[in-house]
């Protein structure tokens, strides 16, 4: 889908504020309330707009902790991969998962309560995840910062 500077103005003011009334986005993009509606339904039928969501405050949630993961599979074989991919799917700790190159085939982020819970984690579930030859876990110390908005243009 090709995208136009007119959606570029909506797609950023979605990002930042996912709950702008559909009025307030149609005045900043310079639209009518319905064409603006049009475009938002366009860009959702096109797949540039995935999903709505809020973002939760981990502390104040209980799981402050984040952990991110390396993982090295025991062989890089379609099976092996897609074994791991479906398993690694079902820890709800973990928050994103990327096949990725290098030495290490996956980069796991989780998010945990603590050290403890971490452990718990570790021992439980990643280190049973089938094709599983290696873990290396790095413990972040604090976030410096998270972007959740892609800059367009």
């Amino acid at each position: 889908m090709r995208l136009d500077a007119t959606d570029a103005v909506i797609l950023d003011a979605l990002q930042r504020e996912g709950r702008i009334s559909n009025a307030d986005l149609a005045e900043r993009a310079g639209l009518s309330a319905s064409a603006c509606h049009r475009r938002v339904r366009a860009l959702e039928a096109g797949g540039v707009i995935e999903r709505y969501v809020a973002i939760l405050n981990a502390d104040a949630v209980g799981r402050g902790l984040t952990v991110i993961v390396l993982v090295t599979l025991e062989n890089q074989k379609r099976e092996t991969l897609e074994r791991f991919e479906r398993a690694v799917a079902g820890v709800d700790e973990v928050m994103e998962c990327y096949l990725t190159t290098g030495a290490e085939d996956y980069l796991l982020r989780l998010m945990v309560r603590d050290a403890r819970d971490y452990e718990r984690v570790h021992r439980e579930r990643l280190s049973g995840l089938p094709g599983v030859a290696r873990l290396i876990s790095n413990i972040a110390m604090r976030k410096v910062f998270v972007r959740t908005a892609i800059k367009l243009g």
